[in-house]
């Protein structure tokens, strides 16, 4: 298959996609406020690890103006352990600005939803599309996975000119009515049959007659990717510091990884009983001697992998920091939300009491 001859599948995604749609909680409305909240949350993120989140995101915040109106603390934790904490913070500042600007109500044309803060050409589309039944594309992975499948076109998907190209290339195919659907095809069948990792499930694809890399057997040499470089190494130390029940934690900077999030008390390399001891003693915490945990914790981000050298301290005091905050179990349980790097450590070291 080429491009001139692309419109050919319109039809048969349509039709094989309402009759084996997923269901999923954000497909229950078309409202453009549920279906922009979706989109984000599943930036980079799987829909099994999704839903309950969207559940309870959408419960707390039912509508733009509530959004709007959230403080940080709150925002946080309903977002704890989604990752990408920058998308949440784009949400509230883009609920803000339509608040100011639209009177609350999302706006219906592409040009300005392109304008709000944390919204790309993919979000975008996938809403004026959903939402408002505009002929427009949302290209991410899933769907440039397909179309250079099924034209084999080897060009490097992570290129903005060829995703492009793509975009034009679907927008002048879609169909009068259902243009919401016929976005949605595109993404579902990408998920669910010409899926990422593994072997594509041809035999279930409604387009399997149309694909060029099916007919010659080469689906796995689509779609081609540029290599990313190798993520950088950082070494990180680790501190879970508990007094009378409560352990340290404190905000990070408001730049940079994470930014603004609350953390366990942390320093760059990998230090030594020694040094941690010199640490402690210039903050007046006192106490037993810091213990080091068994193993090594990773985490990963995007471009940056963490190394994490863990250790535990029962301190005698709070000491004289004060950039420090004691929670109790139940508020870091509730109240602060750590993110996930920091919460593997609290939870192992929550395994190590037990044990």
């Amino acid at each position: 298959m080429n491009y001139d001859e692309l419109g050919q599948i319109t039809i048969p995604l349509l039709d094989w996609y309402r009759a084996n749609k997923r269901r999923l909680p954000w497909r229950e409305s078309r409202e453009p406020y549920r279906v922009w909240v979706s989109e984000i949350m599943l930036q980079q993120t799987r829909v099994e690890a999704v839903i309950p989140y969207y559940r309870r995101f959408m419960e707390r915040f039912p509508t733009i103006a509530s959004l709007a109106a959230c403080g940080d603390e709150e925002l946080y934790k309903m977002w704890e352990g989604l990752g990408y904490y920058s998308r949440a913070r784009n949400l509230r500042k883009a609920a803000q600005v339509i608040c100011a600007q639209y009177q609350g109500n999302f706006p219906k044309e592409y040009d300005k939803i392109l304008t709000l803060p944390g919204i790309g050409a993919y979000t975008a589309g996938a809403v004026a599309s959903i939402a408002f039944g505009q002929p427009r594309a949302a290209v991410d992975g899933n769907v440039l996975r397909v179309v250079t499948r099924l034209t084999q076109d080897g060009h490097d998907i992570t290129d903005a000119k060829f995703r492009s190209l793509v975009t034009e290339r679907l927008e002048g195919i879609y169909p009068p009515e259902g243009q919401g659907d016929f976005t949605q095809s595109l993404m579902e069948l990408g998920a669910v049959v010409c899926v990422p990792n593994g072997a594509p499930e041809c035999v279930r694809c409604p387009l399997s007659y149309l694909c060029g890399a099916y007919g010659s057997g080469t689906q796995r040499q689509y779609p081609v990717k540029k290599k990313k470089p190798a993520r950088k190494i950082e070494e990180k130390t680790v501190l879970v510091l508990s007094c009378r029940g409560k352990v340290a934690i404190r905000k990070r900077a408001k730049q940079g990884i994470l930014a603004g999030m609350w953390e366990l008390p942390n320093m760059d390399g990998t230090l030594g009983e020694q040094e941690i001891c010199a640490w402690l003693a210039r903050r007046a915490f006192g106490g037993e001697t810091p213990v080091r945990a068994g193993r090594q914790l990773k985490h990963i981000f995007t471009h940056v992998e963490w190394h994490m050298a863990c250790w535990f301290v029962n301190c005698a005091n709070e000491g004289d920091d004060a950039g420090i905050t004691w929670a109790t179990a139940a508020q870091l349980k509730d109240a602060f939300a750590l993110p996930t790097a920091f919460r593997k450590v609290y939870q192992y070291y929550q395994l190590s009491c037990v044990n």
